[in-house]
């Protein structure tokens, strides 16, 4: 009898075990999803761009409804170079993001004339293979004195571009810039850099 005793002593010790470890079990799937859901939320929120463009104002280097990779932290290391493609917010309605060349730097003048940019008073034009067709819509004369902590934008196809030369408020801000675009993620077909 004494051994049926402590028989049952046992089993009654090991039920609370198990009850324990299901419940362990289970908070530690909820604290695991918890962390996923909290580290995408950062990474989406602080790190990466994910941006989809719309129109063809950037062809063809990105095509509509081409998917793009960019990071937010790009320009808390280095500085804006002329060239990037950049994710900002549109300076005449914040609530947009758009996608565009810097074509400008801060304090520079940029001069368009018959669908050439000169940077600077430059005699030289600004190379830019990246265009699409030849320039013949909006092609000048503009001229562009950029204050200090703004960009000059323009998309890649000038004849169908609502950039720069159109905007009421014609630069983009340092605080308006949401990242560096690098990369086309979708359609697989054109995965791959943005800066060829």
């Amino acid at each position: 009898m004494s051994e049926e005793i402590k028989n049952d002593e046992l089993e009654t010790e090991k039920k609370p075990e198990k009850k324990g470890s299901i419940l362990w079990e289970i908070c530690s799937w909820i604290l695991t999803f918890a962390l996923a859901i909290g580290l995408a939320l950062a990474l989406k929120n602080y790190v990466i761009i994910n941006a989809t463009v719309p129109t063809g104002s950037m062809e063809h280097t990105i095509e509509p409804g081409d998917d793009l990779f960019g990071l937010r932290l790009t320009y808390r290391f280095s500085e804006v170079q002329r060239g990037d493609i950049i994710i900002f917010r549109f300076p005449d309605d914040e609530t947009q993001k758009y996608v565009k060349r810097v074509i400008g730097l801060p304090g520079e003048t940029v001069t368009v004339n018959d669908g050439k940019i000169y940077i600077d008073d430059s005699e030289t034009p600004l190379e830019e293979p990246y265009l699409k067709d030849e320039w013949v819509q909006a092609t000048g004369p503009f001229e562009f004195e950029i204050p200090e902590d703004s960009y000059l934008v323009m998309g890649d196809n000038r004849n169908d571009s609502y950039d720069a030369r159109y905007w009421e408020n014609t630069y983009v801000t340092r605080d308006e810039i949401i990242g560096k675009a690098y990369m086309i993620y979708y359609p697989f077909s054109r995965f791959g850099s943005l800066y060829k």
